[in-house]
């Protein structure tokens, strides 16, 4: 029940549109990552080629995350998403097009580069839009933030099979192309919605500081969890070679995001008096507990228990995390933000599967999982220490009531 009056909340606050806008918007964002990797390995028949692609696109998307994010706080999200949009997809197809030519790997990895830059970030201003949306309203709020975060795993795991599904029955190309087309009509769309916001180039200069301590605190929380998810991707994949079922581990890290996007839906139930701090303790402390589990799995049915009860912490951790950033930070700034919490996740995530798969390769296929249990215990440790109801206040620009846009 919960999970309809979400929607049915998100459609009354912006007409039910945008939400599709916004679902399809955010895929490009899970496709080219795999896309890029897949496309530049099969065309120049070598996987470090692929891999720089990947890992250019994803240092982009760290770097570019946190800028287009303040500039849509400046500006206003229509006219830097409709540039990010345009930007994007022409990188795309620049990538596919010097990929299939076998133009030199500098051009290639200039328009993977690129492609990062100017990912157009509809996850996080979906959120920053959401919690303008509802007027700082804490049960709208939340059940708003919970479909989005749903959301967002729905496309992280539905993104990349999109592209091994098209890579396997067409070519590596049509899924990169796919991703170009859903970022120049969806993401389009959704910047010219009528729920996006302008810009406040005055009230953001005055708007005060972004890295607070509490703020902080959260970006460390983002990246711990970030580390969980590259360690347990290394992890599943090196697990399920030794076991001799290598095909398993796409199934495996599809089930993390089936299970997570479950418990992002529902977050919706949770009564209101659980404070955002007390959910981000006690998910902390959920996900460490299903962390363990990892340590201690020998076959294929056993990885699944484990890793589909880890996804069970992890959408109410980013639902929650989210939600404290709008207590947190200045109005003015929430955009770049939620922005800056996405890159670190993302950064963090390529992190911690460069030392897992140095673990993996130097002892045995559990190590990746001792980073990803290490990641949740430091995770913990920081959420007791610092989420408190009197750290986590309101930001002290606050907005309106809820606005309902036809």
């Amino acid at each position: 029940m919960a999970v309809f009056t979400a929607f049915g909340t998100a459609a009354r606050l912006t007409g039910g549109r945008v939400l599709l806008w916004s679902a399809l918007g955010r895929l490009p964002n899970a496709m080219c990552p795999i896309g890029a990797l897949l496309l530049v390995t099969h065309n120049s028949g070598s996987v470090w080629r692929g891999s720089a692609a990947t890992g250019l696109l994803a240092i982009g998307q760290a770097v570019g995350g946190p800028l287009v994010g303040r500039l849509a706080d400046r500006h206003g999200q229509r006219p830097i998403g409709l540039l990010t949009a345009a930007v994007n997809t022409l990188a795309i197809l620049a990538l596919v097009a010097g990929s299939e030519a076998g133009r030199p790997l500098h051009e290639q990895l200039t328009a993977a580069t690129l492609i990062g830059l100017s990912v157009p970030l509809v996850g996080p201003l979906s959120r920053s839009r959401w919690v303008r949306l509802t007027g700082g309203d804490a049960e709208l709020t939340s059940a708003t933030l919970s479909l989005d975060g749903t959301l967002d795993e729905v496309s992280f795991t539905a993104g990349p099979a999109v592209i091994g599904l098209l890579a396997a029955l067409v070519e590596p190309a049509a899924g990169l192309l796919t991703a170009a087309g859903l970022v120049a009509v969806c993401a389009t769309l959704f910047a010219l919605h009528p729920t996006a916001p302008g810009g406040s180039p005055d009230r953001q200069r005055g708007a005060g500081r972004l890295l607070t301590t509490p703020y902080l605190s959260l970006l460390a929380g983002m990246a711990l969890l970030g580390t969980c998810f590259g360690s347990v991707q290394v992890g599943v994949t090196a697990t399920t070679e030794a076991l001799g079922r290598p095909g398993a581990a796409g199934l495996l890290y599809g089930l993390m995001g089936g299970t997570s996007a479950l418990a992002g839906l529902a977050t919706v139930a949770l009564p209101v008096r659980w404070d955002l701090p007390l959910r981000l303790r006690a998910g902390t402390a959920l996900l460490f507990a299903v962390s363990l589990p990892l340590l201690t799995v020998g076959s294929v049915g056993g990885l699944a228990l484990a890793v589909g009860g880890l996804g069970l912490a992890i959408a109410p951790q980013m639902i929650t995390t989210f939600g404290l950033v709008e207590r947190t930070v200045p109005a003015a700034r929430l955009g770049e933000a939620m922005a800056a919490l996405v890159s670190g996740i993302t950064l963090a995530q390529a992190g911690g599967t460069l030392l897992a798969g140095r673990l993996a390769e130097r002892h045995d296929t559990t190590a990746p999982f001792w980073i990803t249990c290490t990641a949740a215990l430091a995770a913990l440790a920081l959420a007791l220490a610092t989420a408190t109801a009197r750290r986590y206040r309101r930001a002290p620009e606050s907005v309106p009531g809820p606005v309902t846009v036809g």
